[in-house]
């Protein structure tokens, strides 16, 4: 369900504080049972019930029976707590329309001191797997519901971004609450829905914003032409939180595998003669 801005205002103080409990309680629990919700917030039975039901309908708060009654905070309800905690620390003043959604995330434009993107990392039931076997920032074992995992997520894109900017072209990060990124606003398009009047040219800068993180010694590890954004003939190398040191174990593959996509992609769109091999002498030279 999309976040609606007036059902966020018009949130009773009641639901707020519920929604508060279950993030709390489901670090223990995948699904919290009432008595323990009525013993956290001390709030009679019948008004817990009403303020749920109504946080159910909203979208914001699930319920189930197995394998024992009880409720679950899903992302509705935590792009609200996000949203409200941002709001009232003065980074986000307006909340604007879905820019982008991608599998496991989904961008607003906002305002803040000027338009923002907010990006929410949602972390989905069918990727948490694989996202936790290959991504190194996610718990081994142990209880880490989606949420958590999306939080997870959000904090290593930032503290990539945190480490790029401004040396190598990346949205400049603002604040982070929970598994919300803010960052600049760019107002171009992903480079698989551009035409390019100078595609050598476009290719040369992708290659050298990419040596630049490298020499940070970052690699983004899920670069594509859906992953690189094109403002007014600049790019902007977006969606980090798979990126990797130089020095992992499998560095020297995921950057080979991040130049084959965009060298395989100017091969084919604009008949490029380049090798992923020339990308990548070009990158760690």
């Amino acid at each position: 369900m999309p976040i609606s801005a007036d059902q966020i205002r018009n949130l009773h103080k009641y639901e707020i504080r519920i929604l508060v409990a279950l993030e709390r309680l489901m670090r223990r629990y995948r699904w919290v049972p009432l008595d323990l919700i009525k013993k956290t917030l001390g709030l009679s039975e019948s008004e817990i019930a009403y303020r749920l039901g109504r946080l159910i309908d909203m979208g914001m708060v699930r319920f189930d029976t197995v394998p024992y009654e009880g409720y679950a905070l899903v992302f509705g309800g935590y792009d609200t707590l996000a949203l409200i905690s941002l709001t009232r620390k003065g980074v986000v003043s307006a909340l604007g329309c879905p820019i982008g959604e991608g599998k496991e995330s989904v961008v607003y434009e906002a305002l803040g001191l000027g338009p923002v993107a907010l990006k929410f990392h949602h972390v989905g039931q069918r990727s948490f797997q694989s996202v936790r076997v290959t991504r190194e920032y996610m718990p081994d074992e142990g209880h880490c519901p989606w949420i958590f995992a999306s939080r997870f997520s959000a904090e290593r894109e930032y503290e990539a971004l945190t480490r790029l900017h401004p040396k190598t072209s990346v949205p400049l990060p603002i604040a982070i609450n929970r598994h919300v990124v803010v960052m600049e606003f760019i107002r171009g398009a992903n480079l698989n829905r551009c035409r390019l009047e100078d595609p050598p040219g476009i290719l040369d800068q992708i290659l050298e914003e990419v040596r630049s993180a490298y020499r940070a010694e970052v690699i983004h590890a899920d670069l594509s032409e859906y992953n690189v954004m094109i403002d007014e003939g600049r790019v902007y190398l977006i969606d980090w939180p798979q990126w990797v040191e130089v020095g992992h174990p499998n560095a020297e593959d995921l950057l080979a595998r991040d130049l084959e996509n965009i060298t395989r992609y100017f091969q084919r769109k604009y008949q490029l003669e380049i090798t992923v091999e020339e990308a990548i002498r070009r990158v760690t030279r």
